[in-house]
Formats: C-alpha cells, sequence, structure tokens
C-alpha cells in the first residue's frame, strides 16, 4: 500500500508521516538549566543562554529555550539608564 493511499484513505497530509517529533529526555532538567542561568547571567538573552547549555552538553537550539523561556515567564530586565552628571 503507497504513502499517498494510506493517507487518503485515513484523511491526514502526508507530510505529517515524514517526520517523527524529537523529544527532550529530561525537560525537567532543562528548564532547571535555563531558570539558573537566567539568574546567574541577569541580562543574558535566549540566544546565549542556548550558547551556555550547549557549551555545557545539552542538545538545543534556540527555539526550544525560546519556548521554555515564555513557558516559566522569565524576562531579560530593562536597561538601566544612566545618570547624567549636573
Amino acid at each position: 500500500m503507497s504513502e499517498r493511499f494510506a493517507c487518503r484513505v485515513l484523511g491526514q497530509h502526508r507530510s505529517t508521516q515524514r517526520k517523527t517529533a524529537v523529544l527532550v529526555e529530561d525537560e525537567a532538567a532543562l528548564t532547571a538549566a535555563i531558570i539558573a542561568f537566567a539568574v546567574q547571567y541577569g541580562r543574558d538573552s535566549c540566544r546565549r543562554i542556548a550558547a551556555l547549555l550547549r557549551r555545557d552538553g545539552w542538545t538545543v537550539n534556540v527555539k526550544l529555550v525560546e519556548r521554555i523561556w515564555c513557558r516559566e515567564g522569565l524576562k531579560v530586565p530593562a536597561r538601566q539608564s544612566k545618570r547624567s552628571r549636573l
């Protein structure tokens, strides 16, 4: 039976049958690591945190870190303006 025919019978798109989802084995530990880096490096963004995680041996990309970052409600604090001298 061909893929095209089987998908037509089931009413699914063929593109849903090609890629398998990649699951993170230990997402709780990854979330804890992201929060720890966010606390330690206050003004670093998701891209920098992703680079630090890759350096520590995690296999992550920026989109995964951004997804967890938003889900946990983390934000980069606003930059404080310099006070001028009089």
